[in-house]
């Protein structure tokens, strides 16, 4: 469960998914690709990285249960690994990927605040 957290001197470097919102250093990005969107091919591909991932986000949740917290439902988070999210991503995946993923049958669920609840 630790692996997914951020150490603070490590900070600087942080991006956050614009599909889950998972905080995690550039480098993890790129060595790991995204623990909750495999689907997006971050692993090893700079440009997937840059078009996926924001430096500019808003607000940090840790969880470490996402099935039993309240907030990562609230969030809809708790289907994802633990670890942590920012509530808010500025920035818009490109339109060709937001596509091809809704084609794919993914929900995206706008991680940017622009998104109006329909529960």
């Amino acid at each position: 469960m630790a692996d997914n957290f951020v150490a603070p001197g490590q900070q600087r470097y942080t991006r956050a998914c614009m599909v889950c919102s998972i905080v995690m250093t550039q480098a993890r990005f790129k060595g790991e690709g995204c623990p909750n969107c495999p689907f997006l091919e971050i692993r090893g591909n700079p440009d997937a990285l840059d078009s996926c991932t924001s430096t500019v986000f808003e607000g940090l949740i840790t969880i470490a249960n996402p099935k039993k917290s309240w907030v990562a439902k609230w969030q809809r988070l708790d289907t994802y690994v633990p670890g942590v999210y920012a509530t808010k991503v500025s920035g818009s995946i490109p339109e060709d990927i937001r596509t091809g993923l809704l084609e794919d049958g993914h929900v995206l669920i706008p991680r940017d605040g622009s998104g109006v609840d329909t529960d």
